[in-house]
């Protein structure tokens, strides 16, 4: 089998886990790491993500990294340098993002003028799986082919974010604010702009012309003060937030994208959160209804729930190197999935303990 050459592009949160993925998928070779921080130069790849030495060290050295022949580039850094990105894909790499450039514009206007510009040049692609929600929304659209017609499509995630230890996200979206200003609610639709991405890359794969994306949040405040050990949310200030988008045509809702992330269930109020992470509903013929429940491993930490963010773009490599040069949608990458096949076949082989 010739393995596809891949480069892990940071080793943050989610790229720590992304590496995990590539080193364990038998159809992928991870020949290089950049490092964003200086200090994880010269550091081998494998306790950088929580694995045995590898031999691949991570670098700073962007122009060691283009020389190494690789196929592909896991791009999972928290802000998107645009620079870089053009220099990868020009140089021939196909790049697949958790990142959705929300920071240098969005994949529009200018920003996507250069980057499909500098596909072009590289005959490469660039494939963007989001970081959240970056798998259900390809999971929904194809969940459509059983319908002769489609009215709405409605995806509500719920889930207890308390285990993402990052202060600075939650405050970005109002937590531990006194109250919901429209101020607040403007940073609130600012951080909610990864699921506006995946809800009109929904609509383009399901040919719909969007007139209008309508913005909805409400907060909910705490009914004690609460210590997370890295975050405290004081009595009575928000530590629950319901919101997203409704995609519209001629004033009709066709796609309603939701969240209802809460920190804590000690609420002032009476909001009932559901203990599946996602409910989906296909309004046609037939109508879809789908509960989706993930079920961590016994070892995983708080982190290891990313892994449902650095999967979808490990396992896509194989499908963006078969798609066409440039910024692919839902439909030119299909439907990603797990080599299970060639696990199973591996544990077969391995000696048994």
């Amino acid at each position: 089998m010739n393995k596809l050459r891949v480069i892990q592009w940071t080793t943050g949160k989610v790229g720590k886990l992304s590496m995990r993925g590539i080193l364990d998928d038998p159809r992928l070779e991870l020949v290089g790491v950049y490092a964003f921080s200086a200090d994880k130069a010269g550091v081998d790849a494998g306790p950088l993500c929580g694995r045995p030495d590898t031999g691949v060290r991570a670098t700073t050295d962007i122009d060691a990294l283009l020389a190494l022949d690789a196929d592909t580039v896991i791009y999972t850094p928290f802000m998107a340098d645009l620079d870089h990105a053009v220099r990868l894909l020009e140089s021939g790499l196909d790049v697949i993002s958790t990142n959705l450039f929300l920071n240098v514009g969005g994949i529009q206007g200018e920003t996507k003028e250069k980057l499909a510009a500098a596909c072009e040049r590289g005959d490469s692609s660039l494939y963007i799986t989001g970081i959240n929600p970056g798998w259900i929304n390809t999971m929904v659209t194809a969940m459509t082919a059983v319908c002769r017609d489609v009215q709405q499509v409605s995806i509500v995630e719920s889930a207890d974010v308390s285990v993402y230890e990052s202060a600075e996200t939650w405050q970005a979206l109002g937590i531990g604010l006194p109250e919901a200003t429209p101020e607040v609610a403007e940073l609130a639709k600012f951080g909610f702009g990864t699921f506006a991405d995946s809800v009109q890359r929904m609509a383009e794969a399901l040919v719909l012309e969007l007139d209008d994306m309508e913005f909805v949040i409400d907060h909910q405040t705490a009914s004690e003060r609460i210590d997370l050990g890295w975050l405290c949310i004081e009595k009575d200030s928000i530590a629950a937030i319901r919101g997203g988008w409704n995609a519209k045509v001629e004033g009709k809702t066709v796609i309603q994208s939701r969240v209802s992330w809460y920190l804590t269930k000690k609420l002032n109020g009476d909001w009932v959160f559901d203990d599946d992470h996602y409910q989906v509903v296909i309004t046609g013929e037939p109508d879809v209804h789908t509960r989706i429940r993930f079920i961590p491993a016994k070892h995983w930490g708080n982190h290891e729930w990313d892994t449902m963010t650095a999967m979808p773009a490990v396992n896509a490599v194989l499908d963006v190197a078969a798609a066409p040069a440039g910024i692919l949608t839902l439909k030119d990458v299909g439907l990603p999935c797990a080599p299970a096949g060639i696990w199973l076949r591996e544990r077969s082989d391995s000696p048994s303990v």
